[in-house]
């Protein structure tokens, strides 16, 4: 039942990045070097709908957002900053991130497939493997004493999260081209609800299966190599959201670019463009490890739960993300 919600809450991600254009790599680098700002703003709209949908079913009893491991670690803000900008530099050298290498994968390109399995082996070894002392010893991690958000402070979370997905819709409708986006906004939409009906999904399995289920949202690091595992040996990792998450964004991503006529087969012809993303593909895994989340885990299904890390590790993926392109496409060299 747990990977059939991630089976589901994954193809309507992997529709919605090859029907809707969503795309965090993508929506950095036209907005950056392309003028076009409707894919940066369409995240307002991704963000609104989570954070919206989410605290909304949260006070309906529906997601029990303490369960997540966004509030039952304890937040290290140094974590969230080295491993952001290690993932964020990762993707721009990869030309992906998990998740956009996974709907590529889907959509024919053979060179995302390395992308993926790169990841998913270096995200394990950072999280339980030969890097796993250094990355405890460095970043310590531990049971949170309570919630890590603004609950934390005192602050009632319902009014903070109404305000933070006003502000996200305010601030992606200002802009008039992805106003009259309306396929944009529509799949901007369709991606938010994914991540909130994956985290009502597990809830309503954590409940019923008394806790044998992890309360959970979309996220594609250590996800990667779980599954993996179960495609390797699938008694010993077992089908669980994961597995069925990252199924369905291949899924949904083929079957999107089925639809766009987008799909066709592709393979790395430059021996160095390999490298450059399987350096790329390596440090998106211990970055992503590390932040305990990427670009959709934290930036998205993390930051619609109101923790600490969410905004912290997002930002620090963008930052990471532009110093990577400043380097492919300017070198560093002096303007």
């Amino acid at each position: 039942m747990a990977a059939l919600v991630g089976l589901v809450s994954g193809t309507v991600l992997g529709l919605a990045a090859r029907l809707g254009d969503f795309c965090t790599l993508g929506a950095v680098e036209t907005a950056v070097y392309g003028g076009d700002q409707r894919r940066l703003r369409l995240w307002g709209i991704v963000l609104g709908t989570a954070l919206l949908g989410t605290h909304l079913l949260a006070v309906a009893g529906l997601i029990d957002l303490g369960a997540t491991i966004y509030h039952q670690m304890i937040w290290n803000p140094w974590a969230s900053i080295a491993g952001g900008l290690m993932f964020g530099y990762g993707m721009a050298m990869a030309g992906n991130c998990g998740f956009g290498a996974l709907v590529r994968f889907g959509g024919g390109d053979l060179r995302s497939m390395v992308i993926v399995v790169v990841m998913g082996i270096f995200g394990f070894l950072a999280l339980s493997g030969p890097l796993a002392p250094l990355r405890i010893a460095l970043f310590p991690q531990g049971p949170a004493p309570g919630p890590q958000g603004p609950a934390a402070l005192g602050v009632p979370v319902l009014p903070v999260a109404l305000a933070l997905a006003a502000a996200a819709f305010a601030w992606a409708l200002s802009h008039g081209p992805l106003r009259r986006d309306r396929r944009l906004l529509g799949w901007g939409v369709a991606a938010g609800l994914a991540v909130v009906w994956a985290l009502a999904g597990t809830s309503w399995l954590a409940g019923t299966s008394l806790g044998a289920v992890t309360v959970e949202g979309p996220s594609y690091t250590a996800p990667i190599g779980r599954t993996l595992i179960f495609l390797m040996t699938s008694t010993a990792g077992g089908i669980t959201f994961s597995v069925g998450s990252v199924a369905g964004v291949m899924l949904g991503a083929m079957g999107g670019s089925l639809i766009r006529g987008l799909f066709r087969w592709e393979a790395c012809e430059d021996p160095r463009e390999l490298g450059r993303q399987v350096s790329g593909a390596a440090l998106m895994g211990v970055g992503g490890v590390v932040a305990m989340g990427c670009s959709i885990g934290q930036g998205i299904t993390g930051f619609a739960t109101l923790a600490w890390s969410g905004p912290v590790t997002l930002a620090a993926i963008l930052v990471g993300a532009l110093i990577g392109l400043r380097h492919l496409i300017g070198g560093f060299q002096p303007d």
